[in-house]
């Protein structure tokens, strides 16, 4: 009794308390929000305010300037974020659904060359994606794919690193008896795989659905190559031609074009923020 008492002191001395934790957290949380508390300021702000004092707490009442300033120039909030939207949605649920499929391949099904092949997508994932730009537009061009939202959702269902990911998490969530029981009963392959795979899958997803969506709304180069007509460009494209001004950079403009970009993302994320929630409950329940 002596000993298990001793022990459990130790413990408490050891374990940090409640209050230490939640002003942990609480310090975190402002560090970063405020990155985003600053761009959303800036956009209410003119361009002499922020170029005298970058930081301020306050809003100022410049916003319906900035906003006109972005209509005066090549930015169109409607046409980038329509283009933007249709294009990061297309590829992201390219990206998650062939990805999944590509990773119950590797883990449901036994063949010759599985491991050879999971080699080779290991093998693509160290390959950075400039190299093949060049040789990305001749293609698209020979194909006449320029200016196409295509050319940007199709080549997302190429996704070394989320299949490495979603394989890894498939290993142990999912129990190739279930699979093999929903074959006896007669369910065919997608069957298999739309109905017991997807929902297993859902929080790997949600998690990489967010990546996705994110590296694909914030992708500039591959839109900058392939897209030159005014009614395909994006978002980051009409943000990074607000800086090519030659007489004059509106920074106010700039911030408010910047916080309007960052909206869909963070409504992204609020959606699947659930579903990442609710795998790690799952996954800490025990049997």
């Amino acid at each position: 009794m002596t000993t298990g008492t001793a022990m459990r002191k130790e413990n408490r001395i050891k374990r940090p308390s409640n209050a230490i934790i939640y002003i942990v957290c609480i310090i975190l949380a402002l560090l970063s929000i405020f990155p985003f508390w600053v761009m959303f300021i800036n956009a209410t702000r003119s361009t002499p305010q922020i170029q005298q004092n970058a930081i301020s707490f306050v809003p100022s009442t410049y916003i319906r300037n900035n906003f006109k300033v972005l209509n005066g120039k090549i930015f169109n909030p409607v046409t980038g974020f329509m283009n933007s939207i249709i294009i990061s949605t297309g590829a992201t649920a390219c990206t998650v659904y062939f990805s999944v499929l590509t990773a119950f391949a590797l883990v449901a099904y036994i063949w010759r060359m599985r491991q050879a092949f999971f080699g080779l997508i290991l093998a693509v994932m160290m390959i950075p994606a400039q190299l093949s730009v060049i040789g990305f537009y001749q293609f698209m061009y020979r194909i006449g794919m320029t200016n196409n939202r295509l050319a940007l959702i199709l080549p997302a269902i190429a996704a070394p690193a989320t299949v490495f990911f979603m394989r890894q998490y498939m290993i142990p969530a999912l129990s190739l008896d279930i699979v093999a029981s929903a074959r006896i009963d007669g369910a065919g392959e997608f069957r298999i795989f739309n109905q017991f795979v997807i929902p297993i899958m859902m929080p790997a997803m949600a998690t990489q659905a967010i990546f996705a969506f994110v590296t694909s709304w914030n992708n500039l180069l591959a839109p900058m190559v392939l897209l030159t007509k005014k009614e395909y460009y994006t978002m980051p494209i009409m943000v990074s031609l607000l800086r090519g001004d030659i007489y004059k950079t509106e920074y106010g403009a700039v911030y408010l074009a910047l916080s309007m970009s960052v909206i869909p993302l963070l409504v992204v994320y609020l959606v699947l923020s659930r579903y990442i929630i609710a795998g790690v409950a799952l996954g800490s329940i025990k049997e």
